[in-house]
């Protein structure tokens, strides 16, 4: 397995292995496992949402499906290009207010 990490996080991470007394080999191989016997990751991710991808996961995971109509795959693609085009606004007016405020 292969895996790009930034070298000043890689030289951190080799620091703390070796303060627990293990290599990095170790704490990645103690990782692995723990991800496949809880079948999780053993800390939380997350990420802002914008409201529409919010609203759109809201649906996908209501148990009650029964009053929501069936969307086509053309509706679906639509949803997903509408989504991916908000993003790129939103990263886009974020880097504008970066270079503002800079």
């Amino acid at each position: 397995m292969t895996v790009r990490v930034d070298n000043n996080i890689k030289r951190q991470f080799d620091a703390l292995c070796e303060q627990f007394g293990m290599s990095v080999n170790a704490a990645v191989n103690v990782f692995i496992n723990a991800v496949v016997r809880t079948r999780s990751i053993p800390f939380e991710i997350s990420a802002k949402m914008d409201p529409t991808s919010q609203a759109l996961l809201d649906m996908l995971y209501t148990t009650d499906r029964s009053n929501r109509p069936d969307l086509t795959m053309e509706e679906i693609d639509e949803e997903i290009r509408k989504a991916r085009q908000e993003r790129r606004e939103r990263i886009e007016r974020e880097k504008q207010e970066q270079l503002e405020t800079a």
